[in-house]
């Protein structure tokens, strides 16, 4: 145990030592690589992320933020000139389509009669004016909102002499011209799912219009209710009489484009172009990409069909050159602040 003591130990510590000052002096001046890196340089890589062209199914569902609204009030309109003869109705009174609201007395000048008597002295005599009258009925079934018309006012043809209001709903939204891509077949129908009401239900008569620059709105000075909702596309369906709803009533319309099963399927990032033709990446055999056409179909906001310009396994990148990567939600931030979110095709 004295010889252990003494010799044993005392030599292991001294190799220890000795081991470890010489790794020290390999480390500090008989490094591995001949030459040592420059820290100026940059010896990290960018490498784009690539995908395959894959098989998958798209479901082109459109849902839009939308608003319950009462249809708009028809105006009562006088369809002869003259005066007001008989007035049969009053603000306030339920109507049905084709009740007489009041007629116009019509005066219609007659042509001079001229008459020859024995002697041959011709007179002429001015008959009286024919009278007819002319009958205003309601154009729809509804509440008369507003009511002015007077016994003896005069009328023109055209004039508003009151408002029906319709006891039926439309629920509307706005398309914006990334979505209208996704609609050019242009459905006729809807799923409506009202805020806090009853289950969703179909509508039906789906109708997307867009007001063309310098068309009439519809109405005069004085009228009310024009059921407008801007001057962009507005999609517009009628609620189901059987259906309970109160206007300001907040919605969803959920539209479907169509669905395409069993096709070529790309990210949307991958597409330089969303609609009809595109340009994606594809990656060559020696590891280098090509810019490559597409013709492409239908799009859901997140994935878009390939009809043409690529087969099932072409790699291509996932993101187009130059385009930051969306964030976990989808949205890429522009460089002027802005936002743009893949699944509603909108930036905000």
């Amino acid at each position: 145990m004295n010889v252990a003591r003494k010799w044993v130990f005392p030599i292991i510590r001294l190799v220890v030592i000795v081991a470890i000052a010489i790794a020290l002096v390999k480390i500090a001046f008989f490094p591995d690589s001949a030459e040592a890196n420059d820290p100026a340089q940059p010896t990290g890589q960018i490498v784009q992320p690539q995908i395959p062209v894959e098989i998958g199914t798209i479901t082109n569902d459109v849902t839009l933020p939308a608003t319950v609204q009462a249809d708009a009030a028809v105006p009562v309109r006088a369809t002869g000139q003259g005066t007001v003869d008989e007035v049969f109705a009053s603000a306030g009174q339920n109507v049905a389509a084709g009740d007489t609201l009041y007629d116009i007395k019509v005066e219609t000048i007659r042509e001079p009669v001229e008459s020859t008597d024995a002697a041959g002295n011709v007179t002429v005599t001015q008959p009286r004016p024919a009278v007819t009258f002319a009958k205003v009925t309601a154009p729809i079934s509804g509440v008369l909102s507003s009511f002015t018309v007077l016994p003896g006012q005069s009328v023109a043809v055209g004039d508003a002499g009151g408002q029906i209001a319709p006891p039926t709903f439309s629920v509307s939204g706005s398309l914006s011209p990334e979505q209208q891509y996704r609609l050019l077949n242009q459905p006729t129908e809807a799923s409506i799912a009202i805020t806090n009401g009853p289950a969703p239900f179909t509508c039906t008569g789906l109708v997307i219009s867009t007001p063309l620059a310098g068309a009439d709105t519809g109405t005069t000075p004085g009228e009310t209710g024009t059921g407008s909702t801007g001057g962009g596309t507005t999609v517009r369906c009628a609620i189901p009489a059987d259906v309970t709803v109160f206007s300001g009533l907040a919605a969803q319309i959920t539209i479907a484009g169509g669905k395409a099963e069993n096709v070529l399927v790309v990210p949307t990032t991958s597409v330089k172009g969303t609609a009809k033709t595109g340009i994606v990446w594809a990656v060559l055999a020696d590891g280098t990409t090509e810019e490559r056409p597409v013709t492409l179909g239908m799009t859901d906001g997140t994935l878009v069909e390939v009809i043409e310009g690529l087969v099932e396994g072409d790699m291509i990148n996932q993101f187009v050159p130059g385009v930051v990567a969306p964030d976990e939600n989808g949205c890429i931030t522009n460089a002027d602040g802005s936002m743009e979110c893949a699944d509603m095709g909108i930036g905000s």
